[in-house]
């Protein structure tokens, strides 16, 4: 549970680090967003979530990271 709960304080801040860097470039960028066709971000996001899952497979099977 302690991974858990660091793993989504870790999220957070990532996700609020580019608002904190770059407010007015994240606004043009979520503008831009929200003109796309949910298609789109529905590929988008299972690319994001493809991605992470290799990620977390690579990190866990492997010796590259210890």
């Amino acid at each position: 549970m302690k991974l858990f709960t660091l793993l989504i304080g870790l999220v957070l801040v990532l996700e609020g680090l580019p608002y904190v860097a770059a407010p007015e470039a994240m606004q043009e960028w979520l503008k831009k967003i929200s003109e796309l066709r949910p298609a789109q971000l529905r590929v988008f996001g299972l690319v994001a979530m493809g991605v992470g899952l290799l990620i977390c497979f690579i990190v866990q099977k492997t010796s590259m990271f210890r």
